[in-house]
């Protein structure tokens, strides 16, 4: 079964550089480029408008941008080094300096996580550290894992915060239990670099893909792999489960992006509007209309889709 998505709109030339990282709320997306400032759009509005510039963010660009579930919170990293929290309020995302005190960027944190409240940030260094620091109070940090030391290059949490999954550059993905405190699983099946790890909505299975091209699903509850789902001819750079963890959207190098049933394990449909790099995709939040997502990348846009339905 097929299904189909139009276009419903664009940010063009949302940035001067490319577009490395969407992040999503109910009502806005935020956007991170290789330019200093932060964009953010309304995703309630029809034509999409830009509604905050947050100028001077990152010096150097930004690759990494998440947000909390109810989007209160958010998290950037810069090529600088840098780790910034920002905080909501008052139709205004603004810079919260007591949340992290500067500690994440002290120690080449690569990659981000935000728990669905906003409470911890979880982070993966070039030398493969794991840390999880608490917001809430000043940064503290409550989670310290180790691995083997390769470039850590993603990570993420379930929703219910139980487990942390990071992907690495020599293409090793963990998974910790961080009740426990415990690593249950290193998982195998990609050997070159990880470039994306997502947890389903559920927690149960765990996607993984990068430099191999192909997804791979993991069993959290075992470690087993349970599917590859193959059809990208270049990297999967970006990964994002649709809110139901029905379906999972990928995008590619080439400028592809595509739609895969997880009931199916098919691809149910494919976007090549552009043949340059998709660096990141994210669903939007179904909120009235019919399900949609967000890509961005090389194009310097951010392009917009939705759901054809029959009624």
């Amino acid at each position: 079964m097929s299904k189909q998505y139009l276009s419903c709109g664009s940010a063009d030339k949302a940035h001067s550089t490319d577009v490395f990282s969407l992040a999503v709320t109910d009502k806005q997306i935020l956007s991170a480029s290789g330019a200093s400032a932060l964009q953010v759009h309304s995703t309630i509005d029809p034509d999409f408008p830009l509604v905050q510039t947050i100028n001077g963010a990152h010096t150097a660009g930004c690759h990494h941008l998440v947000t909390n579930g109810n989007g209160s919170r958010a998290v950037s990293v810069g090529f600088g080094g840098e780790v910034k929290v920002w905080s909501y309020h008052n139709e205004n995302w603004s810079e919260d300096r007591t949340a992290l005190a500067g500690k994440a960027g002290s120690i080449d944190t690569w990659a981000v996580a935000l728990s669905k409240d906003g409470q911890y940030l979880a982070g993966v260094s070039q030398d493969g550290h794991i840390r999880v620091w608490d917001l809430n109070t000043g940064g503290e940090q409550i989670h310290d894992y180790e691995t083997k030391g390769s470039f850590g290059t993603c990570i993420d949490l379930s929703a219910d915060g139980r487990f942390l999954a990071t992907g690495h550059e020599n293409g090793s993905i963990y998974i910790f239990n961080t009740e426990s405190g415990r690593m249950p699983f290193s998982l195998s099946g990609l050997v070159k670099p990880v470039r994306a790890v997502a947890f389903s909505p559920g927690g149960r299975l765990l996607a993984a893909a990068g430099d191999s091209k192909v997804i791979v699903l993991y069993d959290t509850s075992s470690g087993e792999q349970v599917a590859n789902l193959s059809g990208h001819g270049a990297w999967v750079l970006s990964l994002s489960w649709s809110y139901t963890g029905e379906y999972l959207l990928s995008g590619s190098f080439d400028g592809k992006v595509k739609v895969w049933s997880i009931d199916t394990r098919t691809c149910v449909a494919t976007h090549s509007e552009t043949e340059r790099a998709v660096w990141s995709v994210k669903w939007l939040p179904k909120i009235e209309k019919p399900e949609g997502f967000a890509t961005s990348g090389a194009n310097r846009s951010i392009s917009f889709y939705r759901e054809v339905t029959g009624a």
